[in-house]
């Protein structure tokens, strides 16, 4: 992230010659990729022989649900789906919400997002949400994750997982997959460090039965760098490109 502030045609270049065909954005602001607009980042991503596939972004609602300003969301929200359409995007994922208090305010986040969902589809974009490990707490006796999955549509609202997170919450992806197959689209693949160096995130596991996820993408994201940030997404690649477990799930 700091270095695409510093340069960013070099990063985005280097990110390609690494070998990667995506990206996953993180710099929407008021209408605006990295402060270009739409039209300019999709090009610049594409002149570089990349995908324009996600991005983070999202509107939290109001500490207290209820008093949320509706006509400001939606005007929010209509102006960043037509950015992210004209950006080429076919996802839009939400990264983080509020901790909710309660299972009330917790509802209203999923219902809120159905909504979002229905609007993202009219749009052709796939809307869903990231997590952390915050989601695998408990608010009165429901784990959040397992709530927020069986209280969104499918149909409108997807997970993306972060495998990273949902280890680090004390749970496992692949009894997620099994619990509710097909509803990740996107994973983060993530680990403490580099990928493979920490050994606690099982990705053999997760690839051996990333057919049950649903997953159609995957991001990689590296949480901590051991060196530079182009050392570590380079190693994080190769890491990929030469494990077994990962060409097998391809074939």
């Amino acid at each position: 992230r700091d270095d695409i502030k510093a340069n960013y045609q070099a990063t985005i270049d280097t990110v390609a010659n690494t070998g990667f065909t995506g990206v996953e954005a993180a710099g929407y602001n008021d209408g605006q990729f990295y402060g270009m607009a739409p039209a300019d980042f999709k090009k610049s991503i594409e002149d570089a022989g990349l995908e324009v596939l996600s991005s983070h972004a999202g509107r939290p609602l109001a500490d207290n649900t209820k008093d949320t300003n509706w006509d400001e969301v939606w005007k929010w929200w209509d102006t960043a789906i037509q950015a992210h359409k004209d950006a080429g995007m076919k996802y839009l994922v939400v990264a983080w919400i509020p901790t909710p208090k309660t299972l009330v305010d917790l509802k209203a986040y999923c219902d809120y997002f159905n909504q979002v969902g229905e609007k993202c589809n009219a749009a052709g974009i796939r809307f869903g949400y990231h997590n952390h490990n915050f989601e695998f707490t408990e608010i009165e006796g429901e784990v959040m994750y397992d709530y927020m999955l069986k209280n969104t549509d499918p149909a409108k609202v997807f997970f993306q997982m972060d495998v990273y997170w949902v280890v680090r919450g004390g749970q496992s992806p692949v009894e997620y997959f099994n619990a509710y197959p097909g509803r990740f689209e996107i994973l983060h693949i993530k680990d403490n460090k580099e990928l493979g160096q920490s050994g606690m995130v099982g990705f053999d596991a997760i690839f051996k039965n990333i057919d049950k996820s649903g997953a159609k993408y995957l991001v990689v994201e590296v949480e901590k760098y051991t060196g530079t940030p182009f050392e570590g997404i380079k190693e994080s690649y190769n890491y990929l490109a030469n494990a077994d477990y990962v060409r097998a799930s391809y074939k």
